[in-house]
């Protein structure tokens, strides 16, 4: 971290355990590292799993890092492995009304979030997945704060760390 004043961290590397707590070897595991710094203009997200990659640098799904038949045989299971898909060439353009200056999918996305007000249809992407991405973050914060493994309450709906909710 810049010793200028800043009180969040500009590098950070988050280990998600999914799957019921008193079985981790029936759920599965995500990582996510986040680096910045000053002079980054080219900022990436590539994600990771079994089929592949999202790569949002050259917005593309590929089936690079999937699991090939090799690697899955030797664990019990079938290859998954990703079509290649080039993310623009599935974008329609964009209405200039509607760009606000960003790169087409996010300018896509938000004019379906103003259609779907307009039209009280249901968006691309449910409320419900920006409340879970919350979650992930809010439990990140939560161990870098307190320095502890923390969970999530599903009946309580809170982030616990230490066994009490986290405030911060």
């Amino acid at each position: 971290m810049w010793k200028d004043g800043r009180t969040n961290w500009d590098t950070t590397t988050a280990v998600f355990d999914y799957g019921p707590l008193n079985d981790l070897n029936s759920g599965f595991q995500v990582s996510f590292a986040s680096r910045m710094h000053n002079g980054d203009e080219n900022p990436s997200e590539i994600y990771y799993a079994n089929g592949g990659e999202l790569n949002l640098i050259t917005n593309s799904v590929s089936p690079k890092g999937g699991l090939t038949e090799k690697m899955a045989a030797a664990m019990g299971m079938k290859a998954n492995l990703l079509p290649e898909v080039s993310l623009m060439d599935n974008a329609p353009k964009v209405v200039s009304s509607a760009n606000t200056g960003a790169d087409r999918l996010t300018s896509n996305h938000m004019r379906n979030f103003m259609e779907c007000i307009r039209s009280r249809q249901q968006t691309n992407a449910p409320v419900e997945a920006g409340y879970h991405h919350s979650i992930a973050t809010i439990m990140t914060n939560a161990a870098v704060h307190t320095g502890s493994k923390v969970t999530f309450d599903e009946k309580t709906q809170q982030v616990m760390a230490n066994g009490k909710p986290f405030k911060y």
